[in-house]
């Protein structure tokens, strides 16, 4: 592995050997063009004289030498000072933060450090949208001489992909307010994708001083070249003032890197300390998906569409950070200032949140009316299919149910959503509210019921490449629902509309070779799409999702959880029909009418390479739990019917499955005859965990329970290396383990989170934190295989990966919310499932005609342009 990074476990910084130090602050990944190509644009440099210039250090804030070093004919950025060893160098994280420690480099007689900080805020949907980064240098002189240190902080003009050497870029210099000077890097992209411009600058203060050298090159025939640059800071420390007034630079020729430099530069007393800070920020205000859907990004919103915009994101990043340092810590603190919990635990349950910004996202504004608006060169999307037909259903509550709430009418505001049209109008900044927040579901997210937050999407993972996936969103959605709860009631808004719809053209799965149509109306989406999200769902095409058994159950229980754990009624009436149509939707795939529902035989479900035949584990314990969600939110909603016919069904479902699978210490993979059908899989209590996480009663006696999570520890985890790599997903009863398919052997990362949750749920904490340890162990830790922020789908036991950079990991805090449940939950009402009345056979299914409570209530097409339709 490659690209290590280091990390830092709260207040205990784990300090790693210096042939480790690779990373450094200003080495930042962006997504801009296609699908997540990062690149690394920024270096920091450092120049120090002493005693009237007879000491001088210089020196890449990096430790290593550049792969030119020694290059005399080199103009580039190998003919810098490489003079970082990094013996005393460390770099430590704690996402949203990071400190990198230079100790005595390269002047022995200073200590330098760096802190970054971006804006990443729970329950703060503005300041956590913006596009901006702030590095933060202490200088400590502990000489005796007087020093005066110049800091350089340079960005080259590009987003990586074809546009790097295509031409066509500007730098220009600017002053800005408050003493916040920089550089602008205007980027053209290429195949007319939306321009980025970066911000590169300095807060100039009474002791600092902000100079820029607006452009220079890496190659020889610049009119500035990197060495010229380096050779103009080692003698003075500093560039020329005029530089602020050149303006805009010619374009920028096919080929050539076009870079800028900031330097700030202090003198710092002799046992004295100096604080200098950067800031970078991005202006990309334009999102252009493959098919031609545009959207403009959500900090849009309160800076407006214009490139130069970055101008204000980055004065502002330079005068908010101190706020954001102290929100952050607000939040962090309690958890890592709890000393019942190991310390390798806090600081990878923040780090894992790196993929929330990482994972492809984007954060969209959604407060224009309009559903899309394409230029004139975007081809318009070609529908084959005739069978497409525009609805928006609803649901009249009141119908035959004793539904006691009736919704609004028309769209909310999240689903209109497109490109707003204020050209290139800049919009006030609003002035720092010092708001204060706790740990879960904060009142700023209940006091403004009504804000638009916009609408988010974020990857399954950089190497499969598709929105929101849901199968995969069930394990990392606690993540969003304890930090930004209302950015997951907008996830759960757009599945619940597609739940209702339905796209008729005709699709290709792979696995088995037939056609089957895009979106089946009563399913719930894979994905969101990936070339025209929110239009253009399930670009999954592996397999026939229609058919898996996992996602509607998925939808359900994620529905009801955040139902409970906000109690935003207005939600729960809102996704009502979609939830109703998922639970009557799955009564196909009970073939024998005992209620519960069985595989087909093939890897129906999000292990989609892990064959199931018959009643399985996962699904049916998935599809119990679903059953007494939708009857506990059918309850609080009035659906009264509704909910005694779940309840009903519960209990013979329930039973059936016990018989079917129970086999005195676990339940068995699934009811098939297969080699593996007796196979002990670790994620087999799936619908308990939720169950337990919602609030619900729990599905199973105590004794069932602890004694599956217990055969899973002992088998599953502590089989596996001594329980040091997690849990592998299959294991047979005689220790060996599953080897029917890639999966079954292998460990995921986000599913051994989800089981330790589910045994802090069940009281089992030691087991818990042994479980999860082994994640941290393998994936986190120096003797591991070095996945630092980009963990993994899963592993095997020999430490082959698949899938970096992925989403589930991000279910390490569903532990959190396992340890430290909301009030809501801990509260929320009881269902006793086996407290029913007694219905007849003739009215035991889910799906009523008679006492439908779907009908059409518009015709308004809420999906806009898209080709999925809603129907009824």
């Amino acid at each position: 592995m490659s690209g290590k990074r280091l990390l830092m476990e709260g207040k205990h910084p784990l300090t790693l050997s210096p042939e480790k130090v690779v990373s450094h602050p200003h080495l930042k990944e962006f997504h801009w063009e296609g699908w997540g190509v990062a690149v690394y644009p920024g270096v920091s440099e450092i120049f120090i004289s002493r005693d009237g210039g007879n000491k001088k250090y210089a020196s890449v804030l990096a430790p290593g030498q550049h792969e030119g070093l020694g290059k005399t004919s080199d103009e580039g950025i190998s003919s810098w000072g490489w003079n970082l060893n990094g013996q005393h160098s460390t770099y430590h994280a704690l996402f949203p933060r990071a400190w990198t420690i230079y100790d005595g480099e390269p002047d022995p007689d200073l200590k330098v450090s760096c802190r970054q900080i971006s804006p990443f805020v729970p329950h703060d949907y503005r300041d956590s949208s913006l596009p901006s980064a702030v590095f933060v240098y202490t200088l400590v002189n502990t000489g005796k001489e007087r020093a005066k240190v110049s800091l350089l902080f340079t960005w080259a003009n590009s987003i990586g992909g074809i546009s790097h050497f295509s031409g066509d870029h500007v730098n220009e210099p600017f002053i800005g307010e408050d003493g916040v000077s920089g550089v602008l890097l205007h980027h053209k992209t290429a195949k007319g994708n939306p321009p980025v411009t970066f911000a590169v600058a300095a807060s100039e203060t009474q002791n600092v001083n902000v100079t820029i050298l607006p452009c220079f090159g890496l190659t020889e025939g610049s009119f500035i070249t990197a060495r010229k640059m380096w050779g103009k800071m080692m003698q003075d420390g500093q560039f020329d003032r005029e530089n602020f007034n050149i303006g805009p630079s010619m374009p920028s020729s096919p080929g050539e890197t076009l870079c800028a430099a900031v330097s700030a530069s202090a003198w710092v007393e002799p046992y004295g300390k100096c604080t200098i800070a950067f800031a970078l920020a991005w202006s990309s205000p334009k999102i252009k998906f493959s098919k031609g859907s545009s959207y403009y990004r959500r900090y849009t919103k309160f800076y407006g569409t214009s490139e130069r915009a970055a101008v204000d994101l980055v004065h502002d990043a330079l005068t908010n950070y101190k706020h954001w340092e102290e929100e952050i810590e607000k939040w962090q603190s309690p958890i890592l200032e709890d000393i019942r919990l190991p310390e390798w635990y806090k600081f990878t349950l923040f780090n894992e949140l790196y993929f929330l910004v990482a994972g492809g996202t984007v954060w969209i504004d959604s407060s224009s009316p309009s559903a899309d608006v394409k230029s004139d060169q975007d081809p318009p999307i070609k529908v084959e299919s005739k069978n497409i037909k525009v609805a928006e259903a609803e649901m009249n509550c009141r119908h035959s149910t004793g539904f006691e709430h009736t919704s609004t009418s028309g769209c909310n505001s999240s689903t209109g959503v497109g490109l707003k049209q204020n050209g290139n109008s800049t919009i006030p900044r609003k002035k720092r509210s010092s708001k204060h927040f706790s740990h879960h579901l904060k009142t700023e997210d209940q006091l403004d019921g009504n804000e638009d937050v916009g609408r988010f999407l974020y990857l399954e993972g950089v190497e499969y490449i598709m929105w929101c996936t849901y199968d995969v969103h069930f394990y990392a959605s606690f993540a969003l629902l304890e930090l930004f709860p209302k950015i997951e009631l907008n996830i759960q808004r757009d599945f619940a509309k597609a739940v209702l719809s339905e796209d008729g053209r005709k699709v290709k799965f792979l696995a088995e070779g037939n056609y089957g149509i895009r979106k089946v109306r009563g399913a719930v989406p894979h994905d969101l799409g990936t070339h025209d999200p929110w239009n253009e769902m399930n670009a999954y095409n592996i397999h026939d999702t229609s058919k898996w058994k996992d996602l509607n159950s998925k939808f359900v229980l994620q529905v009801y959880r955040d139902f409970a754990a906000t109690g935003d009624m207005a939600f729960g009436i809102e996704v009502w029909p979609a939830v109703r149509t998922a639970m009557e939707y799955m009564e196909q795939f009970d073939r024998d009418d005992d209620g519960l529902i069985a595989n087909d035989g093939f890897p129906d479900q999000t292990y989609d390479a892990w064959t199931v035949h018959g009643v399985s584990a996962y699904c049916g314990c998935l599809w119990l739990a679903a059953l007494q969600a939708a009857a506990a939110m059918a309850q609080r909603l009035g659906d009264k019917f509704f909910a005694e016919t779940c309840k009903t069904k519960f209990f013979s479902a329930k039973s059936e499955f016990e018989k079917k699978l129970w086999n005195g210490s676990y339940f068995n993979y699934d009811s098939g005859s297969s080699s593996n059908s007796k196979s002990i899989q670790a994620d087999q209590l799936a619908g308990q965990w939720y169950t337990s996480s919602s609030g619900l009663g729990p599905i199973f006696d105590e004794f069932k329970t602890r004694s599956s999570l217990q055969k899973i520890f002992d088998f599953n985890v502590m089989k596996i290396k001594g329980g040091r790599m997690g849990a592998v997903n299959g294991m047979h009863p005689n220790g060996n383990v599953d080897e029917s398919c890639m999966q079954s052997r292998e460990i995921w990362t986000g599913v051994t989170y989800a089981v330790a949750a589910n045994m802090l749920l069940a009281g089992m904490e030691e087991e818990a934190f042994t479980t999860a340890e082994g994640i941290f162990i393998a994936g986190w830790s120096e003797e591991g295989f070095g996945y630092w922020f980009q963990t993994p789908e899963g592993w095997t036991t020999d430490g082959h990966y698949r899938s970096l950079i992925y989403m589930r990991p991000l279910a390490i805090w569903c532990m959190q919310w396992a340890l430290s449940p909301p009030k809501a939950i801990i509260e929320a009402p009881k269902i006793n499932m086996m407290d029913r009345i007694v219905i007849s056979p003739a009215t035991f299914s889910l799906s009523l005609p008679e006492t439908r409570v779907r009908k059409i209530a518009n015709k308004t097409a809420c999906f806009g342009n898209s080709s999925l339709q809603c129907t009824c």
